[in-house]
């Protein structure tokens, strides 16, 4: 499991590169695109330093960390939907795998918090 979200993960920031070299040639977009292609790479890379967490305590700090980033790339996009930068058949399942990348981060930190408050019972 941990490979398939690491290539996942990987394939979102390179998915996220080339939807931004689509993107209008303006200030806000040029600003927006940097944010976003920062996120979609911290995402992977922090993820990848999930994956190497020696405690209970470090896989949720760096976990926190690729939530936070999966999060700001969703906000990103939705920045970009609003504004109709890209078409909706473009831009839909590079929403969806922003969700659905948050949804799995978010259910794993639920899932160790539930192991670590049954360890402490």
């Amino acid at each position: 499991m941990k490979q398939i979200l690491q290539n996942r993960t990987k394939q979102f920031a390179l998915t996220i590169i080339d939807l931004t070299e689509h993107l209008p040639s303006n200030y806000a977009s040029s600003l927006l695109s940097k944010r976003l292609i920062k996120s979609a790479i911290a995402l992977g890379a922090n993820y990848r330093a999930v994956c190497r967490s020696r405690s209970d305590q470090e896989f949720i700090s760096k976990m926190n960390a690729v939530l936070c980033q999966a999060d700001t790339s969703a906000y990103c996009l939705e920045i970009i939907d609003d504004r109709n930068w890209v078409s909706i058949e473009d831009l839909a399942p590079i929403r969806l795998e922003a969700d659905e990348l948050t949804a799995i981060f978010t259910s794993s930190l639920k899932t160790i918090s539930r192991r670590i408050n049954k360890q402490r019972d």
